[in-house]
């Protein structure tokens, strides 16, 4: 089975987090909730503490198929400055491996230097992100290469049921949308 990393550093987005770690460990996808920050216990935007299975310290690309970075503004702030969230994006971005970010973290992506031209991102965070092609509100999750893109907390399940489709392929993916009633799901 696949295996995916999802850093979270205080500030993180909870609805994104939650929804994405569920969605995906109900795949059968082995997902690591990896803290960033000295503390394994994380505090997200909303006040909602996460935790965290290990340290991200120590986890390179050869352990993992994808990494998944949940948004909100004080979570992506850090994952952008953060060098091992760096240096493992540039990493798998050099073996051509899943790299996945919604709602404010593509911009932690951009700082890698591994964000693709065609993206989206929560409404007012591709000001930040200067000469690529932001697609807005036209796509729930944008493909560009191995590079996948989501906009927001109301988007997070489809995210997580997009990097189901990306790991496992189309058949996981309806199975678990009709399981989890996610009709709306493109």
């Amino acid at each position: 089975m696949p295996t995916i990393v999802v850093p979270i550093a205080t500030g993180f987005e909870e609805i994104e987090a939650v929804s994405i770690i569920d969605v995906v460990r109900r795949s059968g996808i082995e997902v690591i909730v990896a803290h960033v920050e000295a503390e394994a216990t994380v505090r997200g935007a909303n006040g909602i503490h996460i935790v965290c299975d290990r340290p991200l310290e120590g986890i390179s690309s050869n352990d993992i198929d994808m990494i998944v970075l949940p948004g909100g503004w004080g979570g992506t702030d850090v994952l952008a400055v953060n060098e091992t969230v760096q240096r493992l994006l540039k990493e798998m971005d050099a073996q051509k491996k899943y790299i996945s970010a919604i709602c404010a973290a593509p911009y932690a992506l951009n700082t890698a230097g591994v964000l693709r031209d065609n993206f989206t991102c929560y409404p007012s965070v591709e000001e930040k992100i200067s000469g690529k092609n932001y697609l807005g509100d036209t796509q729930q999750v944008v493909y560009d290469a191995h590079v996948m893109t989501s906009r927001g907390p109301g988007t997070a399940i489809c995210f997580g049921l997009h990097i189901v489709k990306r790991l496992l392929g189309d058949e996981s993916f309806h199975t678990l949308k009709e399981g989890i009633l996610a009709d709306y799901c493109e």
